[in-house]
């Protein structure tokens, strides 16, 4: 049976948001744009590493985060097994994907 679809309240946002800033200062990623959404998160990150390994991380560190401040459990599956990502190659593809994450995802 899957598990029930994962929401994140106002809460649960802030402290994601916090999780993906901390992870790429500490890893030296440039975090040019990001949205938490109750269902899901865009993130646009400089780093040389894959897409996956990011979304990997962001993913560990943000429930390592919930947990830690008591808001999720670490048994609850929280994220799904994988995401859509995507290199970004050019400028002007870079910049649209910040436009898009910052203002074209609606309100929280």
């Amino acid at each position: 049976m899957r598990a029930a679809t994962f929401r994140l309240d106002a809460s649960r946002r802030r402290v994601v948001l916090d999780s993906i800033r901390q992870s790429c200062q500490f890893r030296g990623w440039w975090l040019s744009a990001a949205h938490v959404r109750s269902t899901h998160v865009h993130a646009v990150v400089a780093t040389g590493e894959k897409p996956e390994r990011v979304m990997g991380e962001f993913k560990a560190y943000a429930s390592r985060a919930l947990v830690r401040v008591g808001l999720e459990t670490s048994a609850r599956p929280k994220w799904a097994t994988h995401g859509t990502t995507r290199w970004l190659w050019e400028e002007e593809d870079v910049w649209a994907a910040v436009e898009y994450v910052l203002k074209g995802q609606g309100e929280d």
